[in-house]
């Protein structure tokens, strides 16, 4: 295939930028298309670990293009200090190409953010505070700026014109307003090293497709964060599914060869809302220390449960994926016992669904099925029959529940630690 789309399957953190980049090793351009700086992927090679935040994983080939697609809403200050690192560690950015239609994700979008998420007290949704509501509110009402804006002679009016309001809103939250001159400074010099990349990106990805180049379209965050089909209102702004790809780049219906699901071989989520399989115990405690799982973004510890087959199954059903990458199997190596839940009860009674009400997922008791674990070190292991055991038994388990090839395990945090079962692209 020409075309693939990585997804995340749950809550985001399954391990998408390693298998992006792996990917895009091979793909001439990678399109990230929704979503801004309030995601994190961790791509890791040579030695060295790289924390990208709205930059795609194909940034390291010099080779590949590397586009922010119209569905993304770019934080410009975040972007400027993004590629300065990138380039102390040697990687020019001059790869990059940011769509014309993209929404800017600007400072008072941040103070919002911050300030809402405190006046909603115990409802609060657990936002990484990065002002990706309030940005995806404004394209929304169609009062945002664009990165078409913020390349004209006239941004500064334009800005000035929306802080005024914007301002009145921050006071009236209890905020300080934001200062007009020295917020313009700043864009300035990000407007210096952002410009020459703002181009129209679907004009580049029409050409491309006519091309037969390869393509690898990115998300960000995970299925069950989807404005739509995620636990709702503990989500993201956006449209984290198989149909973002489509809304986020402006491919067009039908441009995407395949989808790849990213799915983690437990569960984890960050932020407020039900969590089925949650081990808020010692099991929990122990996977999120051997595994790190603190945000990329926010640092903060991400709650940690059972793989959750229902769960799964929903987000097979949403995104259509016929492929899947199995993440951190390395993790559950050494525990006494490992839990899959393959069921759910709601007041006595199993379910074929996941729950839209909250009220009711929160009511959900997981039926489980147990599994051995194994004593062996995987992370060495380069293919899969090199594997436990009791290791492919739980990997099959899973295939089987799913009814889908899984194409790829990941043994561990590199690239190299990596077990390809059949090529997909």
């Amino acid at each position: 295939m020409n075309s693939i789309l990585v997804i995340g399957a749950q809550w985001g953190d399954e391990g998408k930028g390693k298998i992006s980049n792996y990917f895009s090793g091979k793909a001439d351009i990678v399109v990230r298309y929704q979503g801004g700086n309030n995601a994190g992927h961790s791509v890791a090679f040579d030695g060295k670990t790289f924390h990208l935040q709205t930059i795609p994983s194909g940034i390291f080939n010099s080779k590949t293009l590397n586009i922010l697609g119209n569905g993304m809403v770019i934080n410009p200050l975040a972007l400027y200090d993004e590629m300065q690192k990138l380039k102390e560690a040697g990687f020019d950015c001059k790869n990059i190409a940011i769509s014309t239609r993209a929404h800017l994700d600007l400072e008072y979008h941040l103070e919002l953010d911050g300030l809402e998420e405190v006046a909603l007290k115990e409802k609060k949704i657990g936002t990484t505070k990065k002002g990706i509501g309030p940005c995806y509110k404004d394209k929304v009402s169609r009062s945002g700026l664009r990165m078409c804006d913020f390349i004209r002679d006239d941004f500064d009016k334009k800005y000035a014109e929306n802080l005024k309001i914007k301002n009145s809103e921050i006071v009236a939250l209890g905020g300080k307003p934001i200062d007009l001159e020295e917020s313009l400074k700043k864009y300035h010099k990000a407007k210096e090293l952002i410009k020459p990349l703002v181009k129209d990106t679907i004009t580049i990805l029409s050409k491309a497709k006519e091309e037969n180049k390869k393509i690898v379209f990115e998300g960000a965050q995970g299925t069950m964060l989807d404005i739509d089909f995620g636990t709702y209102p503990y989500v993201t702004s956006s449209n984290t599914t198989s149909g973002g790809a489509i809304s986020g780049s402006g491919i067009g219906l039908g441009s995407i060869d395949g989808i790849c699901a990213i799915v983690k071989a437990y569960t984890t989520r960050v932020g407020e809302g039900p969590f089925v399989t949650e081990q808020n115990n010692e099991i929990g405690n122990c996977i999120r220390e051997k595994a790190h799982e603190y945000g990329v973004v926010t640092h903060r510890p991400r709650r940690i449960g059972w793989l959750d087959l229902v769960q799964l199954t929903y987000s097979r059903n949403v995104n259509g994926f016929k492929h899947v990458a199995l993440m951190l199997l390395d993790i559950l190596g050494g525990l006494k016992e490992i839990k899959v839940c393959v069921g759910y009860k709601l007041d006595g009674k199993e379910i074929d669904y996941y729950p839209a009400d909250l009220d009711e997922l929160k009511r959900v008791e997981p039926i489980y099925k147990s599994f051995k674990s194994w004593n062996e070190d995987i992370s060495n292991c380069k293919a899969f029959g090199e594997l436990p055991e009791a290791c492919k038994t739980y990997v099959k388990f899973i295939e089987d529940f799913l009814k889908i090839k899984i194409n790829i395990v990941s043994v561990g945090p590199s690239r190299e630690q990596t077990i390809i079962c059949e090529e997909i692209f």
